[in-house]
């Protein structure tokens, strides 16, 4: 066995004793995958919680080390659906491997989940666009962050070569846009796009990515996205649009101020989270 498929077949190791690991802690399948993006810290509130597994307690699986990422799985219901939290992602600038990255979703598909929700903070690419904005991803570009997929295939999840035309599920996201009409919750919708971080984007680089179709920026969701879809996951997104990119105000970034629009955002998030989790929930099972 050469050193690839050594590491390869350590991996699925690791994925196979994660979910045992949480099997042993609770019967719960979920149906919903939700990443929870800054700002969504503290949804686990919305829940009727079964459990609580944080990642340090999971042999040999990422944990976080983000400010504002608690690093837990979080087990529980929204009215009847079933649902698994990641409270905190790892990201690659924390210095993690892709395949590490996507690891927790993995998890998460052989946990039973169907359908991927995704949340982050963002920076606003889109003159249109202001901070405290909810964006609905309708697509994004991977150009700039490794594939997850890069290495030996995972049969077991999908093929070699995915096809990535509708990563985004149309169905789920007009459901998204129902909820958004029924709370009231204003949705912006745009390709997102993703970075490696950890230091923010250039002026040059967001006119660069503004030509190339991007509307906004940030330093995790696609890679996740990529591997749900390669797994046969269905995908959604929604991104808070946490301030205006490098160079089109004259304001310098700062993670403080990311942090601080996506916790005073939070509550009009967690209402079409709730909305659009419920809708999703009736229209898979």
């Amino acid at each position: 066995m050469n050193r690839a498929a050594q590491i390869a077949r350590s991996y699925e190791i690791s994925i196979d004793e994660a979910v045992s690991y949480i099997r042993g802690r609770t019967e719960l399948e979920p149906l919903i995958a939700l990443v929870l993006g800054s700002g969504l810290g503290e949804y686990a509130a919305e829940l009727t919680v079964e459990e609580e597994i944080p990642y340090t307690d999971i042999p040999d699986f990422p944990t976080s080390t983000a400010p504002g990422h608690d690093g837990r799985f979080i087990l529980g219901y929204l009215d009847d659906v079933p649902v698994i939290c990641m409270k905190g992602r790892v990201h690659l600038y924390e210095g993690y491997e892709p395949w590490d990255v996507v690891m927790p979703l993995r998890v998460m598909r052989e946990l039973g989940a169907q359908v991927l929700f995704v949340t982050n903070a963002s920076g606003g690419i889109n003159y249109n666009f202001s901070a405290g904005d909810l964006m609905l991803i309708t697509d994004h570009i991977s150009s700039f962050a490794p594939n997850p997929l890069i290495g030996p295939n995972f049969d077991r999840f999908g093929t070699r070569f995915p096809d990535m035309t509708h990563v985004y599920d149309e169905e789920l996201s007009d459901l998204i846009r129902e909820a958004a009409v029924e709370e009231k919750v204003p949705l912006k919708e745009g390709v997102y796009v993703q970075l490696t971080g950890p230091s923010f984007e250039s002026p040059a680089e967001i006119r660069m990515l503004r030509t190339l179709g991007a509307d906004a920026v940030g330093m995790s969701t696609v890679i996740e996205s990529i591997a749900a879809h390669h797994a046969g996951m269905r995908v959604v997104g929604v991104s808070c649009i946490a301030n205006a990119a490098a160079g089109m105000t004259k304001e310098l970034l700062s993670g403080d101020d990311v942090n601080l629009t996506a916790n005073e955002t939070a509550p009009l998030f967690t209402r079409l989270v709730n909305a659009s989790i419920i809708r999703i929930g009736k229209a898979v099972s």
